[in-house]
């Protein structure tokens, strides 16, 4: 017998060839538009705890050796042995290498390690490292001289924690498994809330498969990363057993394993949906298994969801009772959508039987998920910017307003897609009018067509002799063909409607957009928040400001108890701030006139440090007229000036006074 090539119609226009390409080379544009704004915006990401302070200040110069030095941080940090170190000007170690002492007061984040004693004067180098509370990576360095400044063998680090290679692999990860999650937990909810049917086609059922397969490979390989990533930034610490195990007892690490097992029970779920559930038949038994596979699966995806807002952005800062919950929200508001956009594009281009019915079903869901991102994510937005200058001055605001533009861009196609979901629901339109167009214009094509398909098919069906048609392999080979005959029928009749190509298209374009919008959406969550970046510059631009120029005036009354022992002691302190200052002091009896006294002493004291009191003997200029030209203050603080006025040989006091100095 001789077998002829099946002929599914006509060949295909060039314009009908060209459409398809702009489209797809458009959405490529666009793609490529987008990921090079992302890396001009970017950069680096950046941490998400700002070092606000520190004592001594960078670039400050001491008289004495502190006892330790303090870090102050803008929000919660975990540190460990070795997170802040000091190195002499040789680069050895002078601190004790102890871990670092919690000196927390209140909201104040503070740190502090001890120094050795007797250390030389000279240019030290403090370095440190630490975990913000959602889980980023943060590092610094800054230099203090004792004494005076000198040269110094170490070299600042130039490179941010988080970087290099292991940061760029630990980010594609962080972006595979978002991808994952949203391609698992929206293609099942496609499968259950939409077309029920697809649970037994073998594209949507590997796509879910797939997006299983993502996440858990991106998880897995974060939790290896997760060690060099915070630590040594070194690719082959990815498998130190102890490096894991310290990983393990953090609040990240918890958060990923408890994925992997969030992970494993949703093998379970997927396993059913396209296992017994896809083969049941019984309508009222399938009902009440969707009803319980609904509630397995929406339980196991807010729990992996949750892992992301137990660990990231919505765990710290302001009101994470409230923002955790509205984040998990979000995260499946953002999976339903996306993900069951990609899954309806498979069951398009894959699948010739999706129904109008679930392509209607799906753009009511979409369109309340829709609704759901916007509400959560304005709530984020605030929390995250706190004020509108936040939102053009900060690299999160600029992040933001890209992915706002994006979700624009995506509502604006899938108005489309809804517009082609109607026509083809209603089966009016541009279909009816290219149906008419084709009946009439093209009777005797379409009937060249048929006519070719039923005679493959019925050749096909010929019966073969005897010694052939018992041959399994034959049998096998005329049912394939059979089969491919059918499949190919389907898609000519599939491919020929313009409601279903123009939706197709559509789709693919939401999907494009999506695609770059996840990308945006992986590197706002690795960018400081613009509340906190604010915050910070405000702390270290106090701190580093200088105090304004003028002397320090103080009035303290005394009485010694004795015969003309009351008066007054005025005194200037000028300019006020760190260094060396000029001491004036004037004495004045109780009628203001100037008196002169057998002896003053001044001390000062700063008492939240421990340093003092330091003894100022200041030399008499005239009556009633003292000063002291050599007067150090190390360091900014509320300082307590005391004076000790003896006016006769049994008769003195003391009188004291806090004064603010920068």
């Amino acid at each position: 017998m001789t077998a002829t090539a099946p002929h599914f119609g006509p060949p295909p226009s060039v314009s009908a060839i060209r459409r398809p390409l702009a489209a797809a080379g458009l959405l490529a544009a666009l793609v490529g538009v987008v990921f090079g704004l992302l890396l001009a915006v970017a950069g680096p990401a950046s941490a998400h705890a700002a070092l606000t302070g520190s004592d001594p200040q960078d670039g400050a110069v001491v008289d004495t050796a502190p006892k330790q030095v303090t870090l102050t941080f803008s929000e919660q940090v975990a540190v460990g042995e070795g997170s802040i170190r000091i190195l002499d000007p040789n680069g050895k170690r002078a601190d004790t290498e102890a871990a670092p002492l919690d000196l927390h007061s209140g909201s104040t984040v503070k740190y502090g390690v001890a120094l050795h004693t007797g250390l030389p004067d000279g240019t030290y180098t403090v370095a440190w490292q630490a975990v913000s509370a959602d889980s980023h990576p943060v590092s610094g360095a800054f230099t203090f001289s004792i004494g005076a400044p000198s040269e110094t063998s170490v070299a600042l680090p130039d490179n941010e924690a988080g970087g290099g290679l292991v940061g760029t692999l630990y980010g594609i990860a962080r972006y595979a498994a978002y991808a994952g999650f949203i391609v698992l937990a929206g293609g099942a909810a496609f499968v259950l809330a939409c077309w029920q049917r697809g649970a037994g086609a073998r594209p949507l059922q590997r796509l879910v498969v797939r997006g299983w397969m993502t996440i858990t490979a991106a998880t897995l390989a974060m939790l290896l990363l997760r060690n060099p990533y915070t630590g040594s930034g070194k690719l082959a610490d990815a498998f130190d057993l102890d490096g894991l195990k310290a990983v393990l007892d953090t609040k990240p690490g918890a958060a990923l394993v408890s994925r992997l097992l969030l992970l494993g029970a949703s093998a379970l779920f997927v396993a059913v949906l396209f296992g017994a559930y896809a083969k049941r038949e019984d309508e009222r038994e399938k009902k009440d298994l969707t009803f319980g596979l609904a509630i397995g699966g929406a339980v196991i995806a807010a729990g992996i969801a949750g892992t992301w807002a137990l660990a990231e952005h919505a765990s710290t800062g302001i009101q994470p009772g409230i923002a955790m919950p509205v984040d998990v929200l979000h995260l499946l508001a953002v999976a339903t959508w996306l993900g069951g956009l990609a899954a309806l594009l498979v069951a398009l281009y894959r699948t010739p039987d999706v129904t109008a019915d679930a392509v209607r079903r799906f753009s009511r869901i979409a369109f309340g998920s829709v609704l759901v991102v916007a509400a959560t994510g304005i709530y984020q937005s605030w929390r995250q910017l706190g004020s509108w200058s936040a939102l053009t001055d900060t690299g999160y605001g600029q992040l933001l307003l890209v992915k706002v533009g994006l979700v624009a861009v995506l509502v604006g196609v899938a108005s489309f897609s809804r517009r082609w979901t109607g026509r083809l629901a209603t089966g009016t339109g541009a279909a009816a009018t290219d149906e008419t167009a084709v009946t009439a214009t093209a009777p005797v094509a379409e009937a060249e067509a048929e006519a070719e398909t039923e005679a493959t098919a019925e050749a096909l069906s010929t019966p073969e002799p005897e010694s052939k048609s018992q041959d399994p392999a034959r049998a096998v080979q005329l049912a394939r063909q059979k089969a491919a005959v059918a499949t190919a029928e389907k898609k000519r009749v599939r491919d020929a409607d313009p409601d279903r190509s123009g939706l197709r298209r559509s789709v693919l374009a939401e999907v494009g957009v999506a695609v770059a919008l996840l990308a945006v959406t992986t590197i706002l969550t690795s960018t400081e928040p613009g509340r906190t970046e604010e915050e910070a510059a405000r702390t270290s631009n106090a701190a580093a400001a200088p105090a304004a120029s003028g002397p320090v005036n103080l009035t303290l009354p005394f009485d010694t108890g004795g015969k003309n022992g009351k008066g007054t002691v005025r005194m200037d302190i000028d300019p006020g701030r760190t260094g060396t200052n000029v001491l004036h002091l004037w004495i004045d009896d109780a009628n203001g006139k100037a008196m002169d006294v057998p002896e003053v002493k001044l001390a000062l004291t700063l008492k939240s440090k421990d340093i003092g009191p330091l003894p100022v003997v200041p030399v008499r200029l005239t009556e009633g007229h003292w000063t002291s030209t050599g007067v150090q203050i190390p360091i900014a603080g509320d300082w307590n000036v005391s004076a000790t006025v003896r006016t006769s040989d049994i008769d003195q006091t003391t009188v004291d006074k806090n004064v603010k100095i920068g």
